[in-house]
């Protein structure tokens, strides 16, 4: 049995902003209720795609209070805690109000660049600090450091409290060692929309997505499919999304999907600095694929 409560569909939930740049409740209130009544597994709050660094501690404890409020115990909820100061991330797991939150996602150490040792003793710290269970979370391509699939698998096998990865290296290779390696009841989350048909086919337990911010029906409906075995029907889904997925990240996280949402009428095209919206070019084609 899998120590692990986050799998199928997971969403990296957005921001919304008002035209003024303030974070705009009622919109996160409308997506939250809207993704879990369209087929959303968990709830990934205050991660990457919720430009939670430009985000102050009142909005951080708001935003959280709100989509737990919303959530209601439907599904759920993994909320972001990491960082690259050990301590801090460790004083910030003790003293934080976790009600309504099951679990927590935490980042590789940024700028810093540890070593696989570093990396194992930072987890090890968090792990032997932290009162909910822990998703480790790899994305080099931000964070400048790769978790490599031997240190995953330590971690994996020492801290029963480490219950998954979410892997967005974009490394099939990466992500096939660590499935093949990982004890029975660890498991991992494809970070990557694009690659979620592969490793959901290669035995990955879930997706933290992006799109489903917005194509959370039919993109839900994809996941279940595969972790079915359906990989076929599966596929005609994910030819549909196929250009989006290009798109969205073409001029960054979330610029992509918040351009969608805003063209769906669920938020307004707004980012804090130092992102910014998806240009007229990408926006049109953005458009084109949403509406045509």
């Amino acid at each position: 049995m899998s120590r692990n409560i986050f799998k199928g569909l997971g969403i990296a939930l957005i921001t919304p902003f008002t035209p003024e740049g303030e974070v705009d409740y009622d919109a996160l209130r409308r997506l939250v209720d809207y993704q879990i009544g369209n087929g959303a597994d968990f709830l990934c709050a205050l991660g990457t795609t919720a430009e939670t660094p430009c985000l102050t501690a009142e909005e951080r404890w708001k935003v959280r209070k709100t989509v737990v409020e919303v959530n209601n115990g439907r599904v759920p909820v993994l909320m972001g805690c990491g960082g690259n100061n050990t301590a801090g991330v460790v004083e910030a797991l003790k003293t934080t109000d976790f009600d309504g939150i099951d679990g927590v996602l935490s980042v590789c150490p940024y700028y810093n660049k540890p070593t696989q040792e570093g990396l194992y003793q930072h987890y090890k710290a968090l792990a032997q600090a932290s009162p909910l269970p822990v998703v480790l979370y790899n994305v080099p391509g931000r964070t400048g450091v790769n978790l490599k699939a031997e240190t995953t698998v330590r971690l994996a096998n020492d801290f029963t409290n480490i219950v998954a990865v979410k892997e967005a290296s974009g490394n099939l290779e990466q992500a096939a060692t660590i499935l093949r390696d990982k004890p029975a009841d660890f498991d991992v989350l494809c970070g990557d929309d694009a690659l979620a048909i592969q490793m959901l086919a290669d035995g990955a337990s879930g997706v933290v997505s992006v799109i489903g911010n917005a194509m959370t029906r039919d993109f839900s409906r994809m996941i279940h499919l595969l972790l079915k075995g359906d990989r076929d029907s599966a596929n005609q889904i994910n030819q549909r999304f196929a250009d989006l997925y290009s798109l969205l990240f073409v001029d960054g996280n979330p610029a992509g999907v918040k351009a969608i949402l805003d063209i769906m009428g669920f938020c307004h095209n707004v980012l804090r600095l130092p992102l910014v919206p998806v240009s007229d070019d990408t926006m049109m084609k953005i458009k084109e694929k949403v509406e045509g």
